[in-house]
Parts: C-alpha cells; structure tokens; sequence
C-alpha cells in the first residue's frame, strides 16, 4: 500500500538545540553534541523550532521502515545529549592476570593469557573509556559510538578456535545502555 504525502514529526525536548544544514541534523545541550546524515532520496528532512519533520512525497514499505530507523535516530541523538549512553564491560581473567591501561585516546591490554605483545585499541573521538579495577565504563552521548567502542573492547581479547563458556578468560560486555545481560 502507498501513502501519499506522509508527514512524520518528532518533538524536540526543552533546552535542546537542533541545527539542520541540508540533510546533516546536529543536536546539542550544553558541552554534548551529536551529528548524523540523513541522506535519503525521497524523505525529505525539515527543522522547525519545536519539531523535527520528516516529508514523504510517496511513501512504500521501503520508505516507512527507513523512516521508522530516522526517527529511531533522532529519538537516541536526543537521549544521548541529555544523558550519555552507558556501556560496561568485565575483565575475566583466569590464570594471568591482565593489566589494563588507558593513556589518551588508546586503550593497552597487557599479559592477555601471557601474550608479551600488548594487544592495542585506538579509542575514537566523542567516546570516553574508564578502567576501575575489573570494570571498564564506555561512555558517549552517541549510541552507535558507544556500542561500537564496546564491541570493539570485547573483540580485542576474543581468540578464534576457543570455547568461551571453557576458556573465559576476555573482556565481556554485562551493562549494554541501560540493559544487563
């Protein structure tokens, strides 16, 4: 079924700020501020002073589930400005203890199953990354950002030919923004 000239409208919550330059929404409250493209050839995008809107001329299924993933989109750019994402993750280790250190923007993770090479993550910009004991916090005002770096930390220490609920020694992610898993 087609629809035509669908109008979707997201209300923008007080005291945040949203700058639209062409398809590029940029949304910030106080030092937090998240961008995101929204390129798409038939979904128009328009900033109004309280509302986000988004113009369909002719919309199908195809265009419905993107426009469902836009809004989810802006909905997590304006959670993540008012409150960062949070991601937490454990260091499980067996046998050799292993030695975590953030310096920068890199995260070092030494003596992995007796590894002398350190094992290496460059941590991108927006996201920050804390290591207190046995616990590492990620945290970024962008979603996608923080997953992404979370996954990342998990995969650093992931060895392939290995059972995980044998071997456990890694890093596993237990706090997923919000959720426990």
């Amino acid at each position: 079924m087609r629809v035509k000239n669908y109008v979707q409208n997201i209300k923008v919550p007080e005291g945040v700020n949203v700058k639209l330059e062409g398809t590029l929404l940029i949304v910030s409250k106080g030092k937090e501020s998240v961008s995101r493209d929204f390129k798409h050839p038939k979904i128009e995008i328009k900033s109004e002073t309280d509302k986000i809107k988004f113009n369909v001329e002719l919309m199908t299924k195809r265009e419905k589930t993107t426009l469902g993933s836009f809004t989810a989109h802006v909905k997590n750019m304006f959670k993540g400005v008012e409150k960062p994402f949070v991601y937490k993750l454990k260091v499980c280790s067996g046998h050799f203890p292993m030695n975590i250190k953030v310096s920068g923007k890199e995260l070092s993770v030494k003596n992995f199953i007796g590894e002398k090479v350190p094992r290496v993550l460059d941590v991108k910009e927006g996201v920050d990354v804390k290591v207190e004991g046995e616990v590492i916090t990620v945290t970024a005002a962008d979603k996608e950002l923080a997953g992404q770096t979370a996954g990342a930390i998990e995969l650093l220490c992931k060895r392939p030919g290995f059972d995980k609920r044998i071997f456990q020694q890694g890093i596993y992610i237990t706090e997923k923004a919000g959720k426990t898993i």
